[in-house]
């Protein structure tokens, strides 16, 4: 008798089914993969905030300005060039130019999550809100609207107050 080799019809059916629904299980962990990077990268901005407020803050309190708005601290930069930012209550003013300077970033001017700026190379986008106290939104260069983190800068009463998104189905 001879002996058969290769598989049978069955055999390739089930073999189909089974890989069929291992994609089904397996592919909504991969269609969001950007979603979950911008969620992680949005985070990571977040944290550089409060990192860049907690040396901030360090610095207005060794000059005693810690306590009062509208302060000018100086944090880097040389004697001939200081690098000097307005806080509120030690921490980082809500504004686009401060925030640069104390996290050493480059951000474009935008609104609702796009660049208003059309000739920006920036990764990211920031829009300042009116108010007291004042606000900003930060997005990710591509990100959606929704995919964002605000920060509100400190007030005499408040401490700095940092929002993001950080569920991955809006980004």
């Amino acid at each position: 008798m001879q002996k058969q080799q290769g598989f049978t019809l069955i055999e390739l059916v089930v073999v189909i089914i089974i890989l069929g629904i291992l994609a089904v299980t397996a592919a909504p962990k991969f269609i969001n993969l950007q979603g979950d990077a911008r969620a992680s990268a949005l985070a990571g901005m977040k944290a550089a905030i409060q990192g860049g407020n907690t040396l901030v803050y360090s610095k207005a309190a060794l000059a005693g300005k810690e306590k009062a708005a509208s302060q000018t601290v100086t944090i880097g930069g040389t004697t001939a060039a200081p690098v000097t930012i307005t806080t509120q209550y030690g921490y980082t003013n809500a504004l686009q130019v401060d925030l640069q300077k104390a996290l050493d970033v480059v951000f474009d001017a935008g609104a609702d999550g796009a660049p208003t700026a059309t000739t920006g190379t920036a990764e990211w986008i920031i829009k300042a809100n009116a108010g007291t106290p004042k606000t900003v939104e930060i997005w990710q260069k591509g990100a959606p609207a929704a995919c964002k983190l605000t920060y509100t800068e400190a007030t005499a009463t408040a401490l700095p107050i940092y929002v993001a998104e950080t569920d991955a189905s809006k980004c």
